[in-house]
């Protein structure tokens, strides 16, 4: 067996990676930092969202079965089950459950060019090293890839898609062919000053931003989700001065539409002010900032598709990558 390190040169999707005593973790924060933040949202970054351990290979096959060898990414272990998935050559080849308490994936890789092993969109993984079979090549990608930098809540997260490649923002990435780094933050996304700061600080050839379902928890009212929403946009345009911003306003949620929360915000209401604050800022020049209406990415027609009437389930999610296609193909992105 050829096993190798992993190092940063192996990792695409993450923010930054902490070296431990037994490996590399990745995060979706900078990890230097994480105690500015809160820790909701700390816990939520060590999540492994979009996360994937990329590589070109080529790898030997078995003289007596004619099958190619394996291609094993080694973790350390933890108490809890975790998914990991095989892509190549953007296409879904293997989902792999990994249980409790145990370290080696082994994946059957077929001919390709590029593969990726995406991480679990919904726990933290620590990455010891990745190995094949004799006669086989790996070698870290170097991807000149549009870079997509995406921002949200577990709706962005999507913790209940069926596998870690299944989320709808890796379904999109893999269908433009683009590099994602993923920003969903379950029950976390409230327009924090460093979390712009840290967009405006990462490298994007296209940013988006899907706000407001996490601020009904009564973050935000009438007086300061605009100006929150303004300000976001603002402080991420001071690096990405002409980067196209996508700005998704909230999708369908039956109990939340109408019916106010303690600072008498409804999800009604957020999606105006959201297009407000876009024709506003538009009004200034922002050339490069475009809407995304949330009921027409997931609208009241795919109630069905939400179990808790608040998050798709796993067909649900591959509906919203599809329709997120067609949406950025019409706005030529």
């Amino acid at each position: 067996m050829t096993t190798i390190a992993i190092t940063k040169e192996w990792i695409q999707g993450a923010v930054s990676l902490e070296p431990t005593e037994h490996g590399v973790r990745p995060w979706r924060l900078p990890q230097d930092k994480l105690q500015l933040f809160r820790e909701g949202l700390v816990d939520k970054a060590g999540e492994t969202a979009g996360v994937r351990v990329s590589f070109a290979g080529h790898f030997g096959v078995d003289a007596v079965t004619g099958e190619a060898r394996s291609v094993e990414l080694e973790v350390a272990p933890t108490e809890a089950e975790r998914q990991f998935d095989l892509v190549a050559d953007d296409k879904l080849v293997h989902s792999l459950t990994l249980p409790a308490g145990e370290e080696r994936c082994s994946f059957h890789p077929p001919a390709g060019e590029r593969f990726d092993i995406y991480l679990p969109q919904k726990s933290g993984v620590i990455l010891k090293s990745l190995s094949a079979a004799e006669h086989s090549e790996l070698a870290p990608i170097r991807t000149n890839r549009l870079k997509w930098v995406t921002y949200g809540s577990s709706i962005t997260q999507c913790s209940a898609a069926a596998s870690p490649s299944l989320t709808w923002p890796a379904i999109v990435a893999r269908s433009k062919g683009w590099d994602l780094t993923c920003l969903g933050y379950g029950g976390q996304c409230h327009l924090e000053t460093l979390v712009a700061r840290m967009i405006r600080d990462t490298p994007a050839d296209l940013i988006s931003l899907c706000l407001g379902i996490n601020v009904m928890s009564n973050t935000l009212n009438i007086k300061t989700f605009r100006s929150a929403v303004i300000g976001m946009v603002e402080l991420i345009r001071e690096k990405h001065v002409d980067t196209p911003i996508v700005l998704i306003s909230p999708i369908y949620c039956s109990y939340r539409e109408t019916t106010e929360n303690a600072v008498g915000m409804t999800l009604t209401l957020m999606r105006e002010e959201i297009r407000e604050a876009v024709s506003i800022l538009q009004a200034y020049g922002d050339r490069n900032l475009r809407l995304v209406d949330g009921l027409r990415f997931f609208g009241e027609e795919f109630a069905g598709y939400m179990p808790d009437q608040l998050h798709p389930n796993a067909e649900g999610y591959g509906i919203m990558g599809e329709r997120m296609i067609d949406i950025l193909t019409e706005l030529d992105l």
